[in-house]
């Protein structure tokens, strides 16, 4: 029974490679067609940068889980916030003052979230598996 509950965990460990891999190629695609419309445009915002950095925390969040084998739960809250910063400023004209507070609350909660998540994990660190 082992033996087969070995060989299923590398096959879901296999596909989770692969949707990581199908997810890192999707991704250069997508920094690929964002370049050229900057190109094509002869400008470059506030707004492409964000969009640009939010590429570039996917291909680390998915750098950092095929190095380790682990997700830090702060890699998809970095991006949540960059991805609200970069709705604001895109949105900022059509935005009542009641939605672009609730935009800014979600990103205060979002980042108090990521310093209890630091603060959590400095002051009460996992143990090892060996120490169990």
């Amino acid at each position: 029974m082992s033996h087969l509950r070995k060989a299923g965990n590398q096959s879901l460990i296999l596909i989770q490679d692969i949707g990581l891999i199908i997810i890192a190629i999707a991704t250069l695609i997508a920094i690929g067609i964002e370049l050229k419309l900057m190109v094509e445009n002869m400008h470059v915002s506030l707004a492409d940068l964000l969009l640009l950095f939010i590429y570039l925390e996917i291909l680390a969040m998915v750098s950092i889980y095929l190095e380790s084998g682990k997700l830090p739960v702060r890699m998809p809250l970095y991006i949540a916030i960059v991805a609200l910063a970069r709705y604001m400023i895109l949105d900022m004209k059509n935005l009542d003052t009641l939605r672009m507070l609730g935009i800014a609350g979600a990103i205060l909660i979002i980042a108090l979230t990521v310093l209890l998540i630091r603060f959590g994990h400095t002051h009460y660190p996992y143990r090892n598996q060996d120490d169990t």
